[in-house]
């Protein structure tokens, strides 16, 4: 497929990065192709180290020759260009074996992520593959002009390379995988409509509780709180929806849970990540949680931080302060 018309195809379909940040697939890769480099490098980022999402593993536990076809549809796409697939290590261990046999003879190389989960970061994961310290890059320039050793990168998760290999092959039917678990009777990865709201998505899958409830949309870590009567939007974020009965749920043994998840996640980079989140930490160990402090901390997170970790931490403290406690 000529390259211009893929890129065509993604437009009209308007599929947008299913990573989390859910940035229209087309525009990445116009940009990439159209920037100036001797050698373009792209990457399938099979990172996902956010707890409760699991649906990139899904897919390349079900689907791996897909996850390669759109692979392979950027290879086509780009001259002059090669490809990583980056693995986190329980994925690497996994799926490692089947991937080389599928990708023999194109070049893309497999790549086990380090532990930290900011190595999934797009920036920080070019450091990895580098072998520079793990830590965010500042943006502009961004990886489609400067990517991987400088030259021009394309850099989406498995889903969407998924999706693209529909597209190009024209199967695509405007779904996408979810991740389901928590407190339900059907935990899963489904494949459903993009338009669906939340609430019909339980309930399609026998998931919606008869117990009073709320959940946490697009990650376990710092997908936003909703309650029942919020649940008529779409999902956000990488598509995770999990559930916790309020009855039954700790709520701050599970804010210290998400709080030890960013402490041991973030790089150390930057004094408002680094303390704000170990001060939050603190107060739940301690039970000793002040709202208001907690608001300031969460502030600073907010406007401060270098990279999305930090910023986006706020994200579930908030919604459990403001709307549990």
């Amino acid at each position: 497929m000529p390259a211009q018309d893929i890129i065509i195809k993604l437009r009209q379909h308007n599929l947008l990065g299913r990573g989390g940040a859910a940035y229209p697939t087309w525009q990445k890769w116009a940009a990439v192709k159209e920037a100036r480099g001797k050698k373009k490098y792209i990457i399938c980022n099979a990172s996902e180290g956010e707890p409760n999402v699991f649906k990139d593993g899904f897919i390349l536990e079900r689907y791996p020759e897909t996850v390669i076809n759109g692979i392979k549809v950027a290879l086509d796409t780009f001259d002059n260009s090669s490809a990583y697939l980056y693995l986190r290590p329980a994925y690497y261990q996994r799926f490692s074996k089947n991937l080389k046999k599928l990708a023999e003879n194109l070049p893309i190389t497999l790549f086990e992520k380090p532990h930290l989960y900011l190595a999934g970061e797009e920036t920080t994961l070019l450091s990895a593959i580098e072998g520079k310290r793990l830590e965010p890059r500042q943006k502009p320039p961004y990886p489609p002009q400067s990517g991987l050793f400088g030259y021009p990168t394309l850099i989406n998760n498995v889903e969407t390379f998924y999706y693209v290999a529909e597209i190009a092959e024209d199967k695509f039917k405007n779904n996408r995988f979810y991740s389901i678990n928590g407190a339900v009777e059907n935990c899963g990865v489904y494949e459903l409509p993009v338009d669906w709201s939340i609430e019909k998505i339980l309930k399609e899958t026998k998931n919606y509780p008869n117990f009073d409830f709320f959940i946490q949309n697009g990650g376990g870590a710092v997908g936003e709180v909703l309650l029942p009567k919020e649940l008529s939007r779409l999902t956000a974020g990488t598509g995770a929806i999990v559930v916790y009965s309020r009855e039954k749920t700790n709520l701050t043994a599970l804010m210290k849970k998400w709080a030890e998840f960013f402490i041991t996640g973030n790089c150390d980079k930057c004094v408002p990540c680094r303390e704000g989140v170990y001060r939050i930490y603190e107060m739940l160990e301690n039970n000793s949680l002040d709202k208001n402090t907690l608001s300031d901390l969460l502030f600073v997170l907010e406007k401060t931080s270098f990279c999305p970790l930090g910023k986006e931490a706020s994200i579930s403290f908030r919604g459990v302060t403001e709307k549990l406690l």
